[in-house]
């Protein structure tokens, strides 16, 4: 009876604890309503339309190391991978001292500047918490997905400020061009639409984006991805090189397309003590 007892203050007490290190927040104050509550506030950020009420949650690590990453989970511009590509990876991230913020962006429905407006207002939230939160705002990066990896790859070359400036990059089987040779279609019908000039196709190919002050990147891909062409990665990598911008790549033979933190991936044991590695060292 004892040992029952004490599990579940013990369970209890990390409930308390877990809620404690977690904040959710609006992306911008205008959107929400004057009498909103932290209860009302999580309902919007959790809220299936990812055309509104964007915002952020936040785990704060334990024992912060003063880095933190922003997530933009995937899915085509059409919906978000919050799961697998987003909340389920907090905890590792965490173990490392780590805080980790999965971002809800507005999905662009046509209006291509809306998710980058939301992932250079993610940005700026997290550094002007980074005293509260055991952030150094110079080593804030931003992490994404797919059609995440894109929003990603955009704000690491499209930036407005040093204040939105990412510090480092991370990228999962990213969506990096608008060309319609290796795109992923649903992709770019979803940001740009199928009739784009050229002009607004090579903005945002972000292979063509890339400069000297593009953040360092860690970039991993599977080679027998059929959804996303593996030349993606492969050009953003060898754009980033051209302009001396530090960059690993991790090919794996199988996998295919989606895996984020999911344990189906084979390679999983790999990118995590390789990523962990990279983080540990280069950041």
């Amino acid at each position: 009876m004892k040992q029952l007892l004490f599990a579940g203050l013990l369970m209890a007490s990390l409930a308390l604890q877990a809620q404690d290190n977690k904040v959710q927040m609006l992306l911008w104050e205008k959107d929400a309503p004057a009498n909103a509550t932290p209860e009302t506030i999580g309902a919007m950020i959790n809220d299936n339309d990812f055309t509104k009420n964007p915002g952020i949650t936040v785990y704060k690590a334990q024992k912060p190391n003063g880095k933190a990453i922003v997530i933009c989970p995937g899915g085509g511009y059409v919906w978000e991978a919050t799961g697998h590509e987003g909340h389920d990876m907090a905890q590792w991230f965490n173990n490392q001292g780590i805080t980790y913020v999965v971002l809800k962006y507005r999905l662009p429905q046509g209006k291509h500047e809306i998710p980058l407006a939301d992932a250079e207002q993610a940005m700026r939230l997290v550094r002007s918490h980074a005293a509260e939160w055991g952030v150094d705002p110079h080593k804030v990066g931003i992490m994404g997905a797919s059609a995440g990896g894109h929003l990603a790859s955009t704000l690491a070359t499209h930036y407005s400020s040093d204040e939105t400036r990412p510090d480092f990059q991370v990228l999962f089987y990213p969506v990096i061009t608008m060309k319609p040779e290796y795109t992923h279609g649903g992709s770019r019908a979803s940001l740009i639409g199928d009739k784009a000039s050229k002009e607004l196709q090579d903005k945002y190919s972000n292979e063509l984006q890339v400069n000297a002050r593009t953040p360092k990147a860690f970039i991993m891909l599977s080679s027998d991805d059929t959804a996303v062409p593996v030349a993606n990665s492969i050009n953003y990598y060898t754009a980033l090189v051209k302009n001396n911008v530090p960059a690993a790549l991790h090919a794996y033979p199988t996998g295919g397309h989606g895996w984020g933190y999911g344990d189906g991936f084979t390679y999983k044991p790999l990118w995590t003590a390789e990523l962990e590695k990279w983080l540990r060292e280069e950041i």
